[in-house]
């Protein structure tokens, strides 16, 4: 059993993933073919759709006079929340890098991929400019929310000279283990977002751990 049979919600949402891949299915379709109520379909296909794993694909119209019904299909953005295939392919993908790039290279390529990072975030653009203490302060803020909302935990410690973004959790964990230098990409993710510069000073030991130091101007 795949895990998104279970943990989306329960065995009933799972198996109406499953189905929802194969093809749009109507709430009667999907009642019948689980053997469940129409209503309890209903409810299950409206708390996927909030979480947006599922969408309205369309109508069909059937042959009767009645009202049409409407389809529902896989969201594309959620395909790959189903899939489990990214962590091990990831890892290997690291490990054939680290073993045909020089140690330099490798890590330009991963600073390279933060720089990417932020753009796609429209992250380098608000700290183009010098910021003041209460815009720096304020980037932080955003760059720790930016963590966060890749899958991190973290805190805003603040120093006499300095602030430190801690994390307690890391959402590169397993890619981290493999290949250390990933976590630069994460600071030139964040140095994108601060405007300043940026020293990782991450754990990177069984419970991986994010840790950023932005020094303070002046």
């Amino acid at each position: 059993m795949r895990w998104w049979e279970t943990s989306v919600g329960g065995r009933a949402r799972g198996r109406i993933i499953a189905l929802l891949r194969r093809r749009p299915h109507s709430v009667d379709e999907l009642a019948a073919d689980l053997d469940v109520t129409h209503n309890a379909v209903r409810a299950h296909v409206q708390a996927l759709e909030r979480a947006e794993i599922v969408r309205a694909a369309g109508m069909r119209r059937g042959g009767g006079v009645g009202k049409p019904a409407t389809l529902y299909e896989i969201a594309a953005d959620s395909e790959p929340l189903l899939s489990s295939a990214y962590a091990p392919v990831l890892r290997e993908l690291l490990t054939a890098l680290g073993d045909r790039l020089a140690p330099a290279a490798l890590d330009d390529l991963f600073r390279d991929v933060g720089r990417r990072l932020a753009l796609a975030n429209g992250a380098a653009a608000g700290a183009a400019a010098p910021a003041t203490a209460k815009q720096l302060d304020a980037r932080v803020r955003a760059a720790a929310a930016l963590l966060e909302a890749l899958g991190s935990e973290v805190e805003i410690e603040r120093t006499r000279d300095a602030y430190v973004v801690r994390g307690f959790a890391c959402p590169l964990s397993s890619a981290v283990l493999v290949q250390p230098k990933v976590c630069h990409a994460v600071e030139e993710l964040v140095a994108a977002v601060v405007g300043v510069p940026v020293t990782e000073c991450c754990d990177r030991t069984d419970r991986a751990r994010c840790c950023f130091e932005i020094r303070r101007a002046g």
